[in-house]
């Protein structure tokens, strides 16, 4: 039994700049005020740009950083003598981490008011337990220490086992939580130009890209790699630089006095002070009365323990509550999750989405080997110097952005289907992986990086082609779980590459057999236009028996 397979006309800005980088949805940091948010100065202006700063430079010190980690990969192997199969498990890792817990799986009720910026929608992801709980700010800044934590424990790694822990789980763990909050507030604070805010903070991704490469191969000739990944994690406390400017919205200016003070609560008294202070009142008036002084004295003993008893009352109150209102926040944002995961079920049953999960599953880790596994390639070539004034992936880095903006502009145009480009793009991407290995030159290999970066800039049609097969009031499940099957997919890919060369020799073969299973992704993508094409093929048969 087929699933739902509602057809709804894409919309034309995301095709543009949308990507598994960029998807975000509206959220609320108090997930118990869910009402509809009013005209706020701050949406599509204002504090809304620094929400656009904030996310680029998360792009830059995440995934920047996770795109250059074959810079380190090289200085591991040399360190630690080990298999490139196992060795590329620290940074497939820490990938592979990032993207399945900070999958944005939404799961709404009804189809998203984007005018009204109404909270239609509830971020179900794993690190969506901590956003419920902490809000968004404060899960960046809790990200942004675990990041830089496992960067700095990193730096004294006996080790690759070690560096599972500290690099791969750690700092892993860390950039999802601080990535997915940099996502979810830049759609939180845009209505009309969303699109384009997306689209501006992801290409950070490329800019840090190079300057992570830099930066690291720098550090890494001058300092030595421990102390590289120290510095690195100095860097990466940014992120909670980043995470501190993620302010919520706030609802309105309601219980504010025209100043914009919050109104003064007289301070509250208990009735024994009220009495005390009555009796103190009276003895005041009698001056001159006999043992005055012995009757303050007596007043006050008796007053400082009733005030004690008050305080301490009142303080186990105040925690009682706190805990209770934390509590409550904890088993709605677990009731949310748990309900969005199972509600995605149904998916399941849509053969074609079926068939675009296996795709992604085979797909994405054909685009990053490259990134891990290309900087020892260039040195096994005696290309080092060229590389260290350009590197190669920093150019697929660079020529990815433009990728994503003109393969965005060919598929709005009215007489392109979205599939044919998307399908294009794949076939070119997989066939610059099986050129690669034949090529020997800084100037070929610069050639065909170019290649797997312009191709790979079909990224940006995902959630376009994601809703022609499921619908858009499927879309956020759906999409979270393409991103899931991608971080599998990158988790798996560079342990799978190095183990080949461990058994050949040679990267030849490893980019052979990936390019090879990619191909059989795209044979299931294949299944989607065919399945059109007798259908119609149907239509015309029944319509001609007819007549």
């Amino acid at each position: 039994m087929q699933g739902p397979q509602t057809r709804i006309e894409p919309r034309k800005s995301w095709k543009m700049y949308t990507s598994h980088e960029d998807i975000g949805y509206d959220f609320e940091d108090v997930p118990k005020d869910k009402k509809t948010l009013k005209s706020h100065p701050n949406i599509d202006g204002g504090w809304a740009w620094m929400m656009v700063l904030s996310s680029f430079f998360v792009h830059i010190l995440i995934m920047g950083s996770q795109m250059a980690l074959g810079v380190l990969n090289v200085e591991w192997l040399e360190e630690f003598h080990q298999s490139r199969g196992l060795t590329a498990w620290v940074s497939s890792l820490s990938m592979g981490i990032t993207l399945i817990v900070a999958i944005l799986e939404a799961s709404p009720s009804t189809p998203p008011d984007r005018k009204n910026m109404q909270c239609s929608e509830t971020l179900r992801p794993f690190i969506g337990l901590f956003i419920n709980t902490c809000g968004c700010r404060g899960t960046a800044i809790i990200g942004g220490l675990v990041n830089s934590l496992g960067w700095v424990l990193s730096a004294y790694a006996a080790n690759v086992h070690y560096l599972f822990i500290t690099f791969g789980v750690t700092a892993g763990f860390g950039s999802g939580m601080a990535y997915l909050p940099a996502v979810v507030m830049v759609g939180r604070y845009f209505q009309k130009r969303r699109a384009l805010a997306q689209g501006l903070s992801t290409t950070g991704t490329g800019f840090g890209t190079f300057l992570m490469t830099v930066l690291l191969k720098y550090l890494c000739a001058e300092y030595g790699w421990r102390n590289a990944m120290f510095i690195q994690g100095a860097v990466s406390l940014n992120l909670c630089v980043c995470g501190a400017l993620m302010r919520p919205l706030s609802p309105g200016k309601e219980g504010k006095d025209p100043a914009g003070k919050d109104p003064q609560v007289p301070p509250a008294h208990s009735t024994e002070s009220v009495k005390s202070s009555g009796q103190l009142g009276r003895a005041d008036e009698k001056e001159g009365s006999p043992g005055r002084e012995e009757t303050l004295g007596d007043l006050a003993d008796q007053a400082c323990p009733e005030e004690a008893g008050h305080r301490k009352n009142m303080c186990a109150f105040r925690m009682l509550k706190m805990v209770s209102q934390v509590t409550l926040r904890v088993r709605k944002g677990f009731q949310e999750w748990y309900s969005g995961y199972f509600g995605a079920a149904s998916l399941f049953t849509n053969r074609v989405f079926v068939a675009f999960i296996f795709w992604a599953l085979f797909a994405y880790s054909s685009f990053v080997i490259p990134f891990i596994h290309l900087p020892e390639i260039v040195n096994l070539y005696n290309l080092s110097e060229q590389n260290d004034v350009f590197p190669l992936t920093s150019i697929i880095a660079i020529v990815h952005i433009f990728g994503k903006v003109i393969l965005g502009i060919v598929a709005d145009l009215p007489c392109i289907s979205v599939w044919n480009v998307f399908l294009m793009a794949n076939f070119t991407l997989v066939l610059s992986i099986f050129l690669l290995p034949l090529m020997h030159t800084y100037a070929s290999l610069a050639v065909i990086c170019a290649l797997i970066g312009f191709s790979s800039g079909y990224f940006s049609l995902m959630p376009v082609v994601t809703e022609d097969l499921v619908g858009i009031e499927h879309l956020a499940n759906a999409y979270g779980i393409i991103i899931c099957a991608n971080g599998i997919s990158a988790l798996l890919g560079p342990p799978f590459a190095g183990w080949i060369y461990d058994i050949t020799q040679k990267y030849d073969f490893s980019f052979y057999i990936c390019g090879l299973l990619y191909l059989v992704g795209i044979l299931f993508l294949l299944i989607q236009p065919c399945i059109q094409i007798i259908e119609q093929s149907r239509k015309k048969c029944m319509g001609g028996t007819q007549v």
